[in-house]
């Protein structure tokens, strides 16, 4: 993935998906000199005090969980102060459990993390905080707010939200449309959120049903399977809402398979693999809802300025707040080379 601007913190804003700056603040203790420019934000380019950052994050058997791990690694390079100490991603709970003790024990300055449960990984956060070491809770959210100084991750609800929008916009001069959702694993808290975004938008759009829906596997496999079974079910309808770009690979298979094309397909996360679709416009794809793994490279900024006792440049406030949630914008062939170079494989 191509690297993102050293001074760029990406929150998927409509904009650039840039939202803000983050920037070296004044010191959270300023020398008395420095005091009547304290709400100045500094130049980020120099190297402040040395932060040894131990990041534990996920198993990369999946292109967004990829992307995280990379936009980490790549972010942390551009620092010289910056020391990354990087455990080996897992999604069993007991093993990541062990990589953040031991980076506990190896008393980094900061930490970031991407539990693979939240709840499970709750303790051992709190733990780390009760050593002195803060902790950035990176998208799953632990189960206490005691257990991070910084969460920061996407909004599943708001992608659903958007989602339901931008296929109601289009639709919304049909009589009696028809609109399928392919979720993701139905037993994650996620996928519920960003179900119940779509279905609040529909809401605003009484032309529009929802007939079908099949939960799949966040996989090629499963989203072809599962989407050959909608395609078999529904023999028309007019608009279909993936919750994620790599299921939506086996998907677009599956309805290319099946010679279908009456119906726009609205994907999500971002992948590259599906911003290539949307600017081809070859296909039934015609736009994806981000879910942002950017939010890595913006978590090594954000534990970054923690170690080196740093706010966020744009902001009154000496301290980083204490939750950050990225925006979903909508990606379509109108918007598309402004968000190409964050499209992940």
């Amino acid at each position: 993935m191509p690297e993102t601007s050293r001074r760029g913190l990406l929150f998927g804003t409509a904009a650039v998906s840039a939202g803000a700056l983050l920037t070296a603040c004044t010191s959270n203790e300023p020398k008395k000199s420095e005091t009547a420019q304290s709400n100045q934000p500094a130049a980020d380019d120099k190297p402040g005090k040395p932060v040894t950052i131990g990041f534990a994050g996920p198993q990369a058997d999946h292109g967004w969980l990829n992307a995280i791990n990379e936009n980490a690694k790549s972010r942390a390079a551009k620092y010289s102060e910056v020391t990354l100490e990087i455990t080996e991603g897992s999604n069993d709970t007991a093993a990541q459990i062990g990589q953040v003790k031991t980076l506990i024990n190896k008393k980094v300055d900061v930490l970031v993390i991407l539990p693979a449960d939240g709840k499970a990984l709750t303790q051992v956060g709190l733990e780390a905080m009760k050593a002195g070491i803060p902790v950035v809770n990176l998208d799953r959210i632990f189960a206490s707010p005691q257990a991070y100084r910084c969460w920061v991750g996407g909004d599943n609800y708001g992608m659903g939200l958007n989602a339901g929008t931008y296929i109601g916009e289009q639709l919304k001069d049909k009589a009696n449309a028809k609109v399928v959702e392919l979720a993701g694993i139905d037993n994650l808290e996620l996928t519920k959120q960003r179900s119940q975004g779509f279905a609040d938008a529909l809401k605003n759009y009484p032309n529009i049903k929802l007939v079908a829906r099949q939960a799949a596997d966040f996989t090629v496999e499963s989203g072809q399977a599962k989407m050959a079974q909608l395609l078999q079910a529904q023999k028309k309808f007019d608009a279909l809402w993936n919750h994620d770009d790599d299921q939506g690979v086996g998907a677009l298979r599956a309805i290319q398979q099946a010679g279908r094309d009456e119906f726009l397909m609205v994907g999500g996360a971002g992948a590259k693999s599906a911003m290539d679709a949307i600017k081809a416009d070859n296909s039934v794809l015609k736009a994806t809802v981000l879910y942002p793994p950017t939010m890595a490279a913006s978590a090594i900024d954000l534990a970054r300025a923690l170690g080196q006792g740093k706010g966020i440049g744009g902001l009154a406030e000496l301290e980083i707040p204490t939750s950050l949630t990225l925006y979903s914008a909508v990606v379509t062939k109108e918007n598309i080379d402004q968000y190409l170079p964050t499209g992940f494989s």
